[in-house]
Parts: C-alpha cells; sequence; structure tokens
C-alpha cells in the first residue's frame, strides 16, 4: 500500500468528520492544500465541464478522468480520490479495470457508482449493481480507498430503504466508504451511518434540507465530507458575475484579483 493510501485510509479513521474539496486543475488543488485540506477529490462534473461536455454520459474518457486525478496529486502532493462515476462500463469487468488503472496510477482512492450512463434507465438493477461492487472490491484488494455509491436519491428515486439496502451490500462487499449523495435531511444522514457502521460515511456538502455545519455532520457520525462540482460552481459563479459588470462597463473587480506572484508561489 503507498503512503498517500495510509493518509488517506487514516483521515478516515479519525474521531471528526475531514473535508475533501473537490479540486480540478494544479492551481485549485494547491490553493486547497495552501488553505489546509489534507486530501482532495476529482470532479467528473467539472471535469466534463472544463472539456465543453456532459457529465456522466462517458463523455470523458476513462484515461482522461484518472489524469486528471494524477495532475491533483503531482501538484499537490496529498492524498487524490478520483470521481470515477460507472467505472466507465455496464460490467464488473469494467469496474475491475477501472479499479485497477487507478491504482496504477497512484491515485490514493476512487468512488464507484451504481449508474449506467444512460439516460432512459439511469441506474443499475440491485443485482448487477452487487455484482459490479463486488468485481471492484476484488480489484481493489486493500489497495486503494474503494468508495461504494448509489445514486439513486439523485435520480428522483426517494426510496430510503432501498438506498440502505444498497450501501449494507456495498459494506458487506468489502466497500471502505459508503455513500449516497442527496440524502434530504440529517434524519436520513443519521439512519444511513447507523446502518452501515462502523464504515466510514461520505457526504456532499450536507443535506438538501439546508446548510448545517461540519461539527453537526461529524457529530452525526459522518466521517468524510466531500464538495463534489460545488466548489467549481462556486468558481463559475464569481467568473459570472465579475462577467456581468465588466459586460457593463466596470472594471473594478480586476484590481482586486489575487496577484500573479501570490499564485506562481504556489508553485514548485
Amino acid at each position: 500500500m503507498s503512503d498517500l493510501v495510509e493518509k488517506f485510509r487514516a483521515l478516515h479513521a479519525g474521531k471528526d468528520a475531514f473535508v475533501m474539496p473537490n479540486a480540478w486543475d494544479a492551481v485549485s488543488a494547491l490553493m486547497l492544500r495552501q488553505a489546509g485540506f489534507r486530501a482532495l477529490g476529482t470532479s467528473s462534473v467539472a471535469i466534463a465541464f472544463g472539456l465543453g461536455r456532459r457529465d456522466g454520459l462517458h463523455a470523458v474518457p476513462r484515461e482522461a478522468a484518472i489524469a486528471n486525478g494524477v495532475l491533483l496529486s503531482g501538484a499537490s502532493g496529498l492524498p487524490v480520490n478520483g470521481d470515477l462515476e460507472d467505472g466507465f462500463g455496464p460490467s464488473p469487468e469494467d469496474c475491475a479495470a477501472t479499479v485497477n488503472a487507478a491504482i496504477d496510477a497512484g491515485l490514493a482512492g476512487l468512488g464507484i457508482e451504481d449508474t449506467t450512463a444512460d439516460p432512459r434507465n439511469p441506474i443499475h438493477r440491485f443485482d448487477d449493481a452487487v455484482a459490479r461492487m463486488r468485481a471492484a472490491v476484488a480489484a481493489a484488494a486493500g489497495r486503494i480507498v474503494l468508495t461504494g455509491r448509489t445514486d439513486l436519491l439523485l435520480f428522483g428515486r426517494s426510496d430510503l430503504s432501498e438506498v440502505i439496502r444498497r450501501l449494507v451490500a456495498f459494506a458487506e462487499l468489502g466497500c471502505d466508504v459508503l455513500y449516497a449523495p442527496g440524502v434530504a435531511d440529517m434524519d436520513a444522514v443519521q439512519a444511513i451511518v447507523a446502518a452501515v457502521a462502523p464504515k466510514p460515511v461520505n457526504v456532499v456538502v450536507g443535506p438538501r434540507s439546508g446548510p448545517v455545519s461540519v461539527g453537526a455532520l461529524s457529530a452525526a457520525g459522518v466521517k468524510r465530507i466531500s464538495l463534489g462540482g460545488a466548489l467549481h460552481r462556486v468558481t463559475l459563479t464569481a467568473l459570472a458575475e465579475c462577467a456581468r459588470r465588466v459586460a457593463g462597463g466596470d472594471l473594478s473587480d480586476m484590481y482586486r484579483a489575487i496577484p500573479s506572484k501570490e499564485i506562481a508561489a504556489l508553485m514548485p
């Protein structure tokens, strides 16, 4: 097991939750390291948008997604978790190939979803999802931190019992971390944590019911808080607002920008 994998695994064993922001390029990774974060994630949506493509449709190939994680890790020196969508294919063998490629590339972790990349039928049937995750776990073999993820809630399937059924199955197979984006409220968060205990749970930003603090999520038993594409969208929000002001004739934002020399100072 590599040093970065060991460091990443240890973060999940801590008493409190840690925040794993999702970067998208070298300078965002460096700025997040400077801010004190101890691990980073990639963001499939940020990678796709950066290439002018849609997320979740295999518009970004496995090699490009993993290369982005290598870029972030090389720039920051931090453990990086790859947002590797559905494992880039429908079969268990596809998932195993993605896990092996992530290990070979030196990523500290990765996630495999139960999505299909088919908008007409976006979620794998339970048995297929389990078979795919079984192959991912076998390929991981403890050499990388594997997150088992179900996206049922993101596709309007709000039955929490089915979400928990899948996460429990993934935990029993041997996934290291469990994750269901789109959780409704803190009661649901606590139910998921209890169902898969003692395995660590990832929550993206927080429940849909509204903002909660890192401390509140930690108190609920969450171990990892990722930001998904949110940080990238915050950056794009600032760009859109600035662009509107510039288009209206106001150049004052240009005088408030971070100086290039401060950014350059982050570089090796």
